[in-house]
């Protein structure tokens, strides 16, 4: 039985930080595999602010560069909206696989007002990547003083992909502080520059280390 880390988002575009966390998760979980899981739509963000979504995919094959991180269009495939409904149907298409879910700190803190967010913890373990500023709101949250019992020592994340949802850990990781709502800025400053005539495309911009809850 193989054990998988689903990283899901608008990757709009893809960058470093995504990388960095998904190869923390590959060793310090122990996982055979991360799968990036590039939404077709985010019902919490505005639209016309995502790029068109194969430009959203070449930014995440362009940015992963590991044979052991795999970019997926699965949820176009399968035609979800909502992370639980995702999760959901994961589990039913593969269920010899262990699936734990990746966040980070700042989606913990928000992840309450998600669509059925409950149940979400109930379908598979979570870990969840400090990221600053905000660890103090993320263990204070909503979702960690609801699940605090479900909590899994740092110590033993390792395990994490076994165990019976719920449960979940929090990841203590180095700071990346890049994130694609910079990327984007900077794009529309170049944009805006003399003689620019078009928005470059994403794999010219630098990709500095950025966070998750901007994918």
């Amino acid at each position: 039985m193989r054990t998988i880390g689903l990283l899901g988002g608008s990757f709009n575009p893809a960058h470093d930080g995504h990388r960095h966390i998904s190869l923390i998760a590959l060793k310090r979980l122990q996982l055979d595999a991360v799968w990036w899981l590039v939404a077709p739509r985010n019902p919490l963000k505005n639209a016309a602010d995502l790029a068109p979504y194969e430009a959203r995919l070449a930014s995440a094959q362009a940015v992963a560069r590991h044979p052991r991180i795999r970019v997926s269009a699965i949820e176009q495939a399968l035609g979800t909206l909502y992370t639980v409904d995702t999760l959901a149907l994961l589990r039913q298409r593969y269920p010899k696989i262990r699936f734990v879910w990746l966040i980070g700190a700042d989606n913990l803190i928000q992840i309450s007002t998600w669509e059925r967010w409950e149940r979400i913890f109930s379908l598979v373990p979570v870990a969840v990547f400090a990221r600053s500023p905000y660890a103090f709101k993320a263990h204070a949250s909503v979702a960690a003083r609801r699940f605090a019992e479900a909590r899994v020592a740092e110590t033993r994340a390792a395990g994490l992909a076994w165990k019976s949802p719920p449960a979940w850990t929090f990841m203590h990781i180095r700071p990346h502080f890049g994130s694609a709502t910079s990327i984007r800025a900077m794009r529309r400053v170049e944009c805006c520059s003399p003689g620019c005539g078009e928005e470059p495309p994403w794999d010219n911009m630098p990709r500095g280390p950025g966070h998750t809850s901007d994918h």
